[in-house]
């Protein structure tokens, strides 16, 4: 007979143990052969040991997940207790820091899916600023999002800022109505979205009461020094030269940036220009920011997405042949 003592100090036991304690019974008719006693924070295992070994290792995995995300659904639970093919373990452990990024809600795996998404992640790791330019589609915004909140939750930064110029797309919206949150939300939607995939909604509506996330249009970066922060600066391509310089001299001390833009979708007035393609330029070799070119090969949309891209890409090909 073994016996083990599991400390659940660092989760909500309530997440553990379930309501009514129906998480524990599932864990008790996982393993039968088990005594599974659970007192306040902690939980004693009692058995064969093979079994309190097997037992354990489960339940660190839960543990680890649920520091992570905070949340985990009975059925996932009961999914990760009964899984011992590779799929469902992998899902867990984080062997590959390059792949799994974030556990999102409901058990939700965000991976660096391509091999420039990898490169974003490396490039990110090793450089407190990345330029990260491709077409639409190639997850810039979801991965950039996604380092971001695996910063926040590894503790090595205090906030994620998170801002867009706010240009119309190609159409004139005319007035909004409603207050000032209002008026921005419609152009910060995507940015909403990947964190709605990456983080529970009571714990982001927490995060952005307190601004430990803050979504803001880029004019409001100015003036600001942005210290122990992730700064993503999404649709940069939108960004004239002027406030290009003024968000990138607005990063402060233990501060990262990502900078993603689409060079083929500028949506500024005829007579602005886009600063992002000088600021790739003259900032191509200085050390400690890198720059990764994403392609059609990285889309990870519906499948027609890459065709429209490379016909997109033919037809200015033979409009340049033309001039």
């Amino acid at each position: 007979m073994t016996e083990k003592i599991i400390n659940l100090e660092t989760v909500n036991p309530i997440e553990f143990f379930g309501v009514n304690n129906g998480k524990l019974d599932i864990l008790k008719k996982k393993f039968p052969l088990l005594k599974i006693l659970s007192r306040g924070t902690q939980i004693k295992l009692s058995g064969a040991p093979e079994q309190v070994d097997t037992a354990k290792e489960k339940i660190d995995l839960i543990v680890q997940y649920l520091e992570r995300n905070g949340h985990m659904s009975e059925n996932y639970f009961e999914q990760i207790l009964g899984g011992d093919d590779a799929e469902t373990v992998d899902n867990f452990v984080d062997r590959n820091p390059n792949d799994i990024l974030v556990f999102g809600p409901n058990g939700k795996t965000v991976r660096a899916r391509t091999a420039n998404q990898k490169k974003m992640v490396i490039g990110a790791d090793k450089n407190d600023i990345l330029f990260a330019i491709g077409p639409a589609g190639t997850g810039k915004t979801y991965t950039a999002v996604a380092l971001a909140v695996r910063a926040l939750k590894n503790k090595i930064v205090k906030k994620i800022i998170l801002t867009r110029p706010a240009v119309e797309a190609g159409e004139s919206l005319g007035f909004l109505p409603g207050d000032l949150k209002e008026k921005i939300d419609p152009y910060l939607r995507p940015l909403y979205d990947a964190l709605d995939d990456m983080i529970p909604a009571d714990k982001l509506g927490y995060y952005m009461s307190n601004r430990t996330i803050e979504i803001a249009p880029l004019a409001y970066m100015r003036g600001r020094t942005l210290d122990n922060a992730f700064i993503i600066l999404d649709e940069a391509q939108n960004a004239t030269d002027l406030q290009l310089k003024m968000f990138l001299t607005r990063i402060g001390a233990n501060a990262k940036a990502i900078i993603t833009g689409d060079l083929t979708q500028v949506d500024l007035p005829k007579n602005q220009k886009s600063g992002l393609e000088k600021a790739v330029r003259i900032l191509k070799n200085v050390d400690g920011i890198s720059h990764i070119a994403l392609d059609e090969e990285d889309v990870v949309r519906h499948r027609l997405v890459k065709a429209i891209i490379r016909a997109y890409d033919r037809e200015k090909e033979r409009e340049q042949q033309a001039q």
